[in-house]
């Protein structure tokens, strides 16, 4: 039996076909842990929940978690300020191998734009209705004298008036000039229609002869 052994592993083919055998164990082994290095197993970090910072700041989260960020997109949002961060992915909390890239989400510098719309000698409140449809919020009715009741004269911005089409931030506080239906009355600044008809005053020279 021993002397079976010794001829079996002599055996040229027998002895190539251990080599192989053990040549592979080893490339097996070798790449596994090469794998388990490169991809440091068993090693992981947590996302830092830098939601609301400025990226300077959620740079030195990012760094002492040995993580890395790349803003990707800027969106607009009236909850978060100018800057700040809105979106992680992946989402904070989460674990990640160290090294990785955290993509970010970020709030817009400056307020979102629309357009004046077409608004003159509509009804203030179809005029109304089309400025919040574009997005306006911040929008005053001011009544000056005008020959037609509650008709649309002028959209104005800090005393300019808009011209159809011109781009403006949605947070601009907007003025809908309005008419109030008779030339004679004095502009009414509170924003609200007045159904009441106006009242001349009797202490006039004119109304003073008895």
């Amino acid at each position: 039996m021993k002397d079976f052994l010794v001829r079996l592993i002599k055996n040229p083919y027998v002895l190539n076909l251990l080599l192989a055998v053990v040549v592979t164990c080893a490339l097996i082994f070798g790449t596994l842990r090469w794998l388990d290095t490169y991809t440091r197993h068993n090693e992981a970090v947590v996302v830092p929940d830098v939601k609301g910072l400025g990226l300077d700041e959620a740079a030195e989260f990012f760094k002492n978690s040995n993580l890395r960020y790349n803003v990707i997109d800027s969106v607009f949002s009236k909850d978060v300020r100018p800057g700040a961060i809105v979106e992680l992915v992946p989402m904070a909390g989460s674990k990640v191998k160290e090294g990785r890239i955290v993509f970010v989400t970020v709030n817009a510098l400056t307020s979102q734009m629309a357009m004046i719309p077409e608004v003159e000698d509509l009804s203030f409140r179809q005029a109304y209705a089309i400025l919040r449809a574009r997005g306006f919020e911040k929008i005053e009715i001011e009544y000056v004298p005008g020959d037609f009741k509650d008709l649309v004269l002028a959209v104005e911005l800090r005393g300019r008036a808009l011209r159809k089409g011109e781009q403006v931030p949605l947070s601009a506080p907007l003025v809908l000039k309005v008419s109030s239906g008779d030339a004679d009355v004095p502009a009414d600044s509170l924003g609200l229609p007045n159904d009441s008809a106006p009242v001349e005053s009797l202490d006039s020279e004119e109304e003073n002869w008895f």
